[in-house]
């Protein structure tokens, strides 16, 4: 079974698991296993040691995976935007601003 099953659509009806996958080119990963692996490859490229393509590639895998916890983030404003909008007006007509 996929790990995104069940990802809500956002911009223009687009899911966020093909907008992932299309980042990968592969099996979609959930946002704390793009979180973790990112954290992991910066430690790497701060580490140094590495040989110009190593990071090279290391700075690449990373630039994916920012992309991938990007459009995480991106759904779960959308999906909070769309209860937030559901649940109708604010409770305190006071509040203006946006609520993230």
């Amino acid at each position: 079974m996929s790990r995104c099953a069940g990802i809500p659509a956002v911009h223009g009806g687009e899911d966020v698991k093909s907008r992932i996958f299309g980042v990968t080119g592969r099996e979609a990963l959930s946002y704390e296993q793009a979180r973790d692996e990112l954290v992991s490859v910066v430690k790497r490229l701060e580490a140094g040691g590495l040989t110009l393509e190593q990071s090279l590639e290391l700075w690449e895998r990373g630039e994916k995976l920012a992309a991938i916890c990007s459009e995480w983030l991106d759904g779960a404003r959308a999906r909070l935007s769309a209860a937030m909008a559901a649940r109708g007006p604010a409770e305190d007509p006071g509040t203006d601003a946006a609520p993230f």
